[in-house]
């Protein structure tokens, strides 16, 4: 979830289904969209990363519907390999004919829209107004497929609840957690008192869930340019007093970090709907780990993604069919199913598919209902420009810098903001 500005010199020069109508329906494009010959054999790559609940299995409903089409999948280990080959190539050769994006990186894949098939027209209306607009250039183009958004609640080991004397159900937990990042906190330091053991995964993830309740941390969103908001500096000492002694300092996405999913090494976690796959993935002989219906400080949003279509691929016209499919509010249910990528796309929101929606893994919670609480609880939408992924980066590179214990909070914070004053 990080990214690196790039100048287009650079670029240029080097859960089951609603209705088979809506698969039917989608699966054609149109509104502008070239159509691809149904007799034609092509191989279509779809480049993603973590998971987005597309297996092998859904793509095999694809091709038995289009048996002239072949999809070769291939995932990323992290986003940040999969942003690093998508801008070293985009404009060039390389890049899959469906590359998945981030919306951390999404400003400056905006840079380069004119690269990037659009979006059927007629497709617009499929998805959320702010996740269509955020995606959309000046000059009206949709240049990404919306996959899913990232309401937060907290994710939690019930069984090392009990062991700390901390109520177990996920209604009781909600309401221990109620209130601001303090609260969180104060429960912490019960939990480690207790147990001597860790409340929270990592300083990093930690942060990431607070930061995106500033409404413009790092850049001025009347004219881009960068501009630190206070609360920044005041949520990177408070993550990082509490991490002393309440975080199990693993880097999230590191091989500990993995195993710590299922070794009891932090009894809490923030989650977006698109980390419970990466939970029960990870964990799956636990059988403790839940989710609340409850955020610090209210409501927040981290991530999302949308599919793009580089224009200069050998199979736009396929791609986009493909793309388009991937993207129903069918298929998204059926990806919400498989890894919890709680769906942008307005029907999926309202299906009942989805709102009675359990997690077996989770102690069936309801997770549609949680996730769509959550949503509806987010009131801040961060403005994120062209340097926002790298200046969070950076900070994310701070933080662990310090649970690591190469630099402590001050010279790490200095280090962070040269680095950010370098930033052009």
């Amino acid at each position: 979830m990080n990214t690196r500005a790039l100048r287009r010199i650079g670029l240029v020069a080097g859960v089951a289904t609603t209705s088979a109508l809506v698969l039917a329906g989608c699966a054609g494009g149109g509104g502008g969209a070239a159509t691809a010959d149904p007799n034609e054999k092509v191989t279509l790559t779809v480049a993603t990363f973590n998971d987005f609940g597309y297996s092998d299995a859904l793509f095999a409903e694809y091709t038995k519907e289009h048996p002239n089409v072949t999809i070769v999948h291939n995932k990323a280990a992290t986003s940040n390999d999969a942003r690093a080959n998508y801008f070293q190539k985009l404009g060039k050769t390389g890049l899959a004919d469906i590359e998945a994006i981030e919306v951390d990186w999404l400003p400056e894949v905006m840079k380069y829209s004119d690269l990037l098939a659009p979006v059927p027209a007629d497709l617009k209306s499929r998805w959320l107004d702010w996740k269509t607009k955020a995606a959309t250039d000046p000059k009206g183009n949709l240049i990404g497929y919306g996959t899913d958004i990232g309401p937060e609640g907290v994710c939690y080991r019930s069984d090392l609840f009990a062991a700390a004397g901390l109520p177990t159900d996920r209604e009781s937990v909600a309401k221990l957690l109620t209130g601001d990042w303090k609260t969180y906190f104060d429960t912490g330091a019960k939990y480690t008192a207790a147990t001597g053991k860790a409340f929270f995964d990592s300083a990093g993830g930690t942060y990431q869930g607070m930061i995106n309740q500033v409404e413009a941390a790092y850049e001025n969103p009347s004219d881009g340019k960068i501009t630190i908001d206070p609360q920044v500096e005041t949520i990177y000492n408070q993550v990082l007093d509490a991490s002393k002694t309440q975080s199990a300092h693993l880097s999230q996405w590191s091989d500990d970090w993995m195993a710590g999913l299922s070794n009891g090494s932090f009894a809490t976690m923030l989650c977006p709907g698109w980390m419970l796959g990466v939970i029960s993935g990870n964990a799956k002989d636990v059988k403790g780990w839940d989710i609340a219906n409850v955020f610090p400080g209210g409501g927040g949003n981290w991530g999302g993604s949308y599919l793009t279509v580089p224009a200069n691929g050998k199979n736009v016209a396929a791609a986009q069919q493909l793309a388009d499919w991937l993207t129903s509010p069918d298929t998204q249910l059926k990806a919400f199913a498989a890894a919890g990528t709680f769906p942008s796309q307005v029907d999926a929101m309202k299906s009942d598919t989805l709102l009675s929606s359990k997690n077996e893994f989770f102690n069936n919670a309801p997770v549609g209902q949680i996730l769509t609480d959550r949503a509806n609880a987010v009131t801040v939408s961060p403005f994120k420009g062209q340097f926002y992924f790298q200046i969070n980066d950076a900070m994310q590179k701070a933080l662990t810098r310090v649970e690591e214990g190469t630099q402590d909070k001050a010279a790490s914070w200095a280090q962070w903001q040269t680095e950010v004053a370098a930033i052009k």
